[in-house]
This record gives structure tokens, sequence and C-alpha cells, in this order.
């Protein structure tokens, strides 16, 4: 799992809150967080991976150039992708080789590879992590942008410049910090840990307040447009409006379940460190709970990278297809529906019958609405939110 508790741990005088919840049933708690990240990064990796054609793109014609916020959700599954990867390594190796633990708690050790490692991992699953919040929360400013001001696909430049040049400092700051004066003797005190876990969790924190309000602006400003184009608001574009409610809400619902714990638990073992005595009986309820919110975790935090393909794609299905030369016409990211194609038919699934009416208007009206209207649609259409294959807009370009 994530936790800057695991980096703390890399220091052999580490506090005793700290020492408290990684020490506890280190065994299991490695097991458990193992079995969650492989098989979340299994199942992220099947979802990303292209289909074959009974999972094609909703539509009979080839995938469009994807604009930002579809490369956006790739690039956050990809991060998942990566911390699973650096929890299934660091597990693995603390399941296998447990010396390795035991030397991260020696004093003035002179075999440094042990606390390296501690360090190398638990960097490696901050670093990607937080690189994923950074992208969640472009995410929302991205299709924000895309409705109300027309931004185009340029934007992932700034994008790419915010979120790795925050994620790496952030991570190297934090940890420059907490590591000071040196590994093998750390800082003591709570207030010289405070910035690490500011670090840690600011861009967690971020990502929970203010992508729900990006995401419900952007709900209003999609129903004015669908309102200002025919001037009604029919069952229709009530339903698609609802479409966008529900995938803006399965995300920040994915999100919120696979860290809202985290903030729990932190704040319960920030309580138990400012005590004087952690065992202390008064406090057993605090540390059960701790205890608890830990485990939690470490099944809860690499399930994200499973969970967020579910709620930016939906199920893509099993038929993969990897020959190199037909993924070009294959989608990745699929709508919330995958559906087989059938003999002699369209692939059109619920918001897609809804939606194929409208991309059609737009196509025609595109010159005397504006851009904005053409822009906003495309971001809609764009990843297969809502919209059929038969888009055909200048505003795309083929891949």
């Amino acid at each position: 799992m994530a936790s800057p508790r695991l980096e703390t741990f890399c220091c052999p005088n580490r506090d005793a809150a700290t020492e408290f919840a990684v020490s506890f049933q280190p065994v299991l708690f490695g097991a458990l967080s193992l079995g969650s990240a492989a098989l979340s990064l299994m199942f992220a990796v099947l979802q990303v991976l292209p289909k074959r054609k009974g999972y094609r793109r909703l539509g009979q014609y080839p995938l469009p150039r994807p604009a930002s916020s579809s490369r956006i959700l790739f690039i956050i599954s990809i991060c998942d992708i990566l911390g699973c990867t650096g929890i299934i390594v660091r597990s693995s190796v603390w399941l296998g080789l447990p010396s390795i633990v035991e030397g991260i708690s020696v004093t003035n050790n002179t075999d440094v590879s042990p606390e390296a490692f501690c360090v190398g991992s638990a960097m490696w699953i901050q670093l990607f992590f937080s690189a994923s919040f950074w992208w969640t929360f472009c995410y929302a400013v991205d299709v924000f942008l895309v409705v109300k001001t027309s931004a185009g696909i340029s934007t992932i430049v700034l994008y790419h410049m915010i979120t790795w040049g925050l994620a790496v400092l952030l991570c190297v700051e934090g940890v420059a910090m907490l590591y000071y004066p040196s590994i093998s003797d750390c800082e003591q005190g709570l207030q010289h840990a405070v910035p690490h876990y500011i670090t840690t969790y600011a861009p967690m924190l971020l990502v929970l307040i203010a992508n729900p309000v990006f995401f419900s602006r952007t709900v209003s400003a999609v129903t004015s447009l669908l309102k200002g184009r025919q001037g009604i608001y029919t069952e229709n574009e009530r339903r698609l409006a609802n479409e966008i409610k529900i995938r803006f809400f399965k995300i920040m619902l994915v999100f919120f379940v696979c860290w809202a714990p985290n903030i729990i638990n932190e704040c319960l073992l920030f309580y138990l460190e400012m005590q004087p005595d952690v065992t202390d009986n008064s406090l057993r309820d605090i540390r059960n709970a701790a205890l608890t919110t830990w485990f939690i975790m470490g099944i809860l935090n690499p399930m994200q990278a499973f969970l967020n393909t579910l709620a930016f794609h939906g199920w893509t299905g099993w038929d993969v297809d990897l020959n190199p030369q037909r993924s070009r016409e294959l989608a990745w990211d699929s709508g919330s529906t995958s559906v087989p194609n059938t003999a002699g038919q369209n692939p059109v699934v619920g918001t897609t019958l809804l939606y194929q009416s409208h991309v059609q208007e737009v196509q025609k009206n595109t010159i005397g609405n504006g851009q904005q209207h053409s822009d906003a649609i495309s971001v809609l259409s764009e990843g297969n939110w809502l919209a059929s294959g038969a888009s055909s807009s200048p505003v795309y370009q083929s891949w």
C-alpha cells in the first residue's frame, strides 16, 4: 500500500506508533497486500489491453485520435499499475527475505542495502500513486475546461509538467526532510515528520475536495450546453446528463473507498504518537481502530488500479487482441459498457442510442454554433463516454 508510515519505518529509530503499526502481523499484512496488488495489477492490465472485434469501440468507424482527457485516463491507469508493481516487489521481498526487514531495524548497520531497498521501494510507490492523484485532479480540470472553453490537446504538455514536476518535487522534498540528517539516524520529533506527511496527503486531499466541485460544474455546463443547442431539454438530454453524473460519481467513489482509510489511519496513528505510552490500556480502542484501518489500507490501496479502470471504461472483456497492426483500430478505453458485435448490426447500447442524434446534429451545425459546442461534444464522445463511433467530425484525427 501507499503510506508515509512505511517510509518512516525505514528509519531504525522510528517512532513508537509507526513501529506498532508496521510490526503487527507483518507476514499476514504483506501477504494481503501482495495478493491485492497482484489481483489488481492482473485485471488492470487486462482492462487496458486492446480487444478483438467483439469488443470494438462502439460503432463501425476507426478509432479517432484521443483528446487530452482520454490520454489522462490512460496515464492514470499506467501510474496505478506501476504503483501496484512497486507494492508487489516490496511485499515479495519482505515476505521472501525477512532478513532485510530485520536489517532495517539495526542501528549503525554497516550494510545499507536493507535501508536502500526500503527507501527506494517506498519512494517508487509514493511517486506513482502521488502522480495518479495529480493526474486525477488534472482530469477533472480538463473536462471542465474543454466543455467551458474548448481547451485542446495541447494542454496535455502542461499537465505533464504540472503532475510529474509536483509529484517528483514533493516526494524528494518530503523524503529528504524525513531522513535528515541521515537514514540511519533520522531526527526525532513529530514536527520533523509533519512536512513529509503533508507532501504525501496534499494531492489526495486536493482530489477529494476539488474534483467534486469541478465535476459538478462540468455537469452543469453540459446541461446548459444541451439545453442551449435546441432550446429544449428532452428526456434524451436528461438521461445523457445523468450518465455523465454517474461516471463522475464512480470515479470519486473509487477514490474515496481506496484512500479514505489512509486519512483515518493517519489521524489515529498521529494521536497515538502524541501519547507518552502507545501501549496504555486506555488506548486499546484507538489501537484496534488503527490496526483495522491499517489492514484495510493494505487491501484497498492497490485495488485502485483495477477499480479505476472499471470506473473509467467499464468491463472491457476477456478477448484480448495482441496483434499490433489491428490494435490501432481497437479501443482500450471503451465506454461504460462493452458490447459484442452482432452479425449485420452496428453495436449500440445505452447512451449511444441517446447521443448519436446529438453528434450528427452538431456535425451539421458546427459552423453555425461555433467551435465551443463541437469541442464540448468531442470531449463527451472521446474515450467512448457517450457517443457511438458514427462521429466523423473534422475535430477528430485518425491514428
